[in-house]
């Protein structure tokens, strides 16, 4: 990353509350179709996301990868443009090396998937690209997602914990597990950890 940028972008994160991110940051929309106790079956649109891939430890991988992501955001792109900051940071867990098997959210290093969703002004023509080929833009489909949000650090045990309740809170109703289980964090680290919102999602269909 060129120097002058990275002395950019210090400025611009801090931008963000120290108690979380700056009040009317914009995030995907979403209607909820019904709540189970503290947990939200969500609808969502489709939705473009730029995301990396990252070798490591589940933390380790958010924080590699949110420096190139917010690179991409604030003008490493095909246009200088700055896209503006959005909320929230997605993570996933990708492929195992040289297998295809997902990576447990629990264990271990593997590869994970990181992303920033994208400003809905944008379209998959619109949208500039990514100078860092390590960046790709994906256009999610339309989904239900069941979301069960924590807050606190968000430590690869609270996300398994969390992910586990979520998952324990569906058993018994209409909705089931459609795919493998995420996590989105929507504050910048130096947040009180009491005032951070971070949520685990699992897409769902009806029973």
């Amino acid at each position: 990353m060129k120097p002058f940028l990275v002395l950019l972008l210090a400025p611009l994160l801090a931008a963000c509350s120290v108690f979380g991110m700056r009040s009317g940051t914009e995030e995907p929309a979403f209607t909820v179709i019904q709540r189970i106790s503290d947990v939200e079956i969500r609808s969502y649109a489709p939705r473009l996301i730029a995301e990396m891939e990252v070798t490591g430890s589940e933390a380790a991988a958010r924080n590699q990868a949110f420096r190139p992501l917010a690179a991409y955001i604030f003008g490493e792109n095909s246009a200088s443009e700055r896209i503006g900051m959005t909320a929230p940071v997605a993570q996933a867990a990708g492929e195992r090396i040289g297998m295809t098997a997902p990576v447990a959210q629990s264990g271990g290093d593997g590869v994970w998937r990181v992303g920033f969703f994208m400003p809905a002004r944008y379209t998959p023509t619109n949208l500039p690209r990514p100078r860092d080929p390590r960046i790709t833009i994906r256009e999610l489909p339309s989904s239900d997602v069941a979301v069960l949000r924590f807050s606190g650090l968000p430590t690869p045990e609270a996300v398994a914990e969390t992910t586990a309740s979520l998952r324990s809170a569906l058993t018994g109703s209409e909705w089931v597990a459609n795919g493998e289980a995420g996590a989105w964090f929507y504050d910048p680290p130096w947040t009180v950890p009491g005032l951070r919102r971070s949520e685990v999602w699992i897409p769902v269909r009806r029973n």
